[in-house]
């Protein structure tokens, strides 16, 4: 697992400093929930997660809900105190996302139980999107069907893979077939539904993408999420690469592959709007994770979630049990962070933003990118269209290049 960040210790009653709640009621409030449990930790997962064995009393599945109530209960307090407030009268949430770890492995009435604590608590916008992830080997009817009555609205399944031995070198324990039965569980539930894919595997064809990306098109979902794999150091598939027994992953395969799922999605009517994700309409997209890329305010509940509340970026204790005992103690589980100036939270606007589609107006770019944009949509870069009508725009080629744009971009700050 990665280190966290560095930064400074916060106050152990969790306060946020008062300049939080400038502006606050112009901005979105988002919650995530972290659930940090999963059956087998999978070889190329670098997230904050662990198995049941690694947890004793306190910190395990039985002891989460209590603990994340007293978390829910100090953040309705710090919201209040700082100006930036959600409780009555204040500030609505906007939308859930219960992320992990594999929520699905709490019983679907802990996880409704999680959600009426929210409600309890705060006061969720008409329409609010609330999202779980799930392997597709934790659900059944039955368990969408108490979801769906709680008022989750959306489904993010891991699929990853539609052929075997690439779920195999992913240590993912679900079958490959079952795929298309869960999607019409959830569909029958009437809950959205997301599927989740990973390309890049070691050892996966063009062509077993292909067949991936048509079994995920073939179930008919509202929307795709595509991510490259990526190599972490300190996980189990990092040493299998590290000692030569898996190949690392190659940057004209990968290339290939997310042109592929592009034009595969677009054929089936799919659009893109950020770089890795694809929907039907405007109404299935993930509204969740637009509120991280427009930079918008969300606490983060559980082991080692983050938090961005006004351009202060906080984190919690990694490991279930220091959450846990912080917690007990009656303090903030929060163990460091960050106050960002403002030329950095115009680094992290410029970097999100030109992730999505029409989002990044150019009149709010740096002085003297003018010259920089005319080169990127010589290149084929930037759709030229749409430059003139005064957006920032990447083409096909221009999102596999967008890291490359927004950090000459960003150069320009002073």
């Amino acid at each position: 697992m990665p280190a966290q960040p560095e930064g400074e210790t916060p106050p152990l009653d969790g306060r946020l400093p008062l300049s939080v709640g400038e502006g606050a009621a112009d901005r979105t409030l988002s919650l995530y929930v972290h659930v940090p449990y999963c059956r087998v930790r999978c070889g190329y997962c670098d997230f904050n997660t662990y198995t049941a064995e690694e947890l004793g009393p306190g910190a395990n599945r039985a002891d989460y809900s209590e603990n994340l109530a007293r978390e829910l209960d100090l953040s309705l307090r710090v919201l209040e105190e700082s100006g930036a407030g959600a409780g009555p009268g204040g500030r609505e949430v906007s939308t859930i996302f219960f992320g992990g770890g594999t929520p699905t492995l709490l019983s679907a009435d802990v996880l409704a139980g999680v959600l009426r604590d929210i409600r309890a608590r705060f006061t969720l916008a008409a329409g609010a999107e609330v999202t779980t992830e799930a392997n597709p080997d934790t659900l059944s009817p039955e368990y969408l069907r108490t979801l769906a009555d709680a008022g989750f609205t959306r489904i993010s399944l891991g699929m990853q893979s539609a052929v075997p031995h690439v779920l195999r070198t992913l240590d993912r324990t679900h079958e490959a077939s079952r795929i298309p039965e869960v999607v019409s569980w959830v569909k029958d539930a009437g809950l959205q539904v997301s599927l989740d894919l990973i390309y890049g595997t070691p050892g996966e064809s063009l062509e077993d993408w292909r067949t991936s990306v048509e079994a995920a098109l073939a179930c008919a979902p509202d929307h795709v999420s595509a991510y490259s794999l990526i190599v972490e150091p300190g996980t189990r598939m990092g040493v299998q690469v590290r000692r030569g027994e898996l190949p690392m992953p190659d940057e004209d395969d990968l290339a290939d592959k997310y042109e592929l799922v592009d034009e595969l999605l677009a054929g089936a009517g799919y659009r893109w709007y950020e770089v890795s994700n694809w929907s039907r309409s405007e109404d299935t997209r993930c509204a969740h994770n637009m509120a991280y890329w427009r930079n918008a305010d969300w606490w983060g509940y559980g082991p080692g979630a983050h938090s961005h509340i006004g351009g202060v970026r906080f984190w919690n204790a990694k490991h279930p049990r220091a959450w846990s005992d912080r917690l007990t103690a009656g303090h903030s589980p929060a163990v460091g962070r960050e106050v960002l100036d403002v030329p950095t939270q115009e680094i992290e606007r410029i970097m999100l933003a030109a992730r999505i589609t029409h989002e990044l107006r150019t009149d709010s770019l740096p002085a003297g990118s003018g010259a920089l944009l005319a080169e990127f949509a010589g290149d084929g870069l930037l759709d030229p269209e749409a430059l003139a009508a005064g957006w920032f725009e990447p083409t096909l080629s221009g999102r596999l290049l967008a890291d490359h744009m927004v950090r000459r971009l960003t150069d320009l700050i002073a």
